[in-house]
């Protein structure tokens, strides 16, 4: 194939201490990404973008497969140098680090608030 090599995906969960943090997905290769949930239990995703780590943390109870901005609760960024892409014990790792290290987004605005009154009106009815 061209000397390119497919990326691999791992769909067997990757847990650390104690089951608590757990990647469920990883892709890894230059264009890396995958999803887990935090040791306090909330979804996050992460990709590689622009050579960094990007990770995105959700909210809890999200309806749809897809979240949108406003279920956004942190976000964090890490450079990839020194990190081997192709071994999936360090995509985790450092997606790990990055976890741990991530900060709350500005939930202020309007449409965040009236989307979660609406998801909320949602789910009662």
């Amino acid at each position: 194939m061209d000397g390119e090599s497919e990326p691999e995906t791992s769909t067997s969960a990757i847990a650390e201490a104690g089951g608590e943090f757990a990647v469920e997905g990883v892709s890894v290769g230059a264009y890396a990404n995958g999803f887990g949930r935090t040791a306090d239990g909330l979804p996050f995703a992460f990709r590689i973008v622009n050579r960094a780590l990007r990770v995105e943390i959700y909210r809890d109870g999200i309806d749809s497969d897809v979240p949108e901005p406003a279920d956004l609760v942190a976000v964090a960024h890490a450079p990839i140098t020194d990190v081997d892409l192709t071994d999936e014990r360090s995509i985790v790792a450092m997606v790990r680090d990055a976890v741990d290290a991530a900060e709350p987004v500005n939930t202020t605005s309007g449409y965040a608030t009236v989307r979660a009154m609406l998801n909320r009106l949602g789910s009662v009815l």
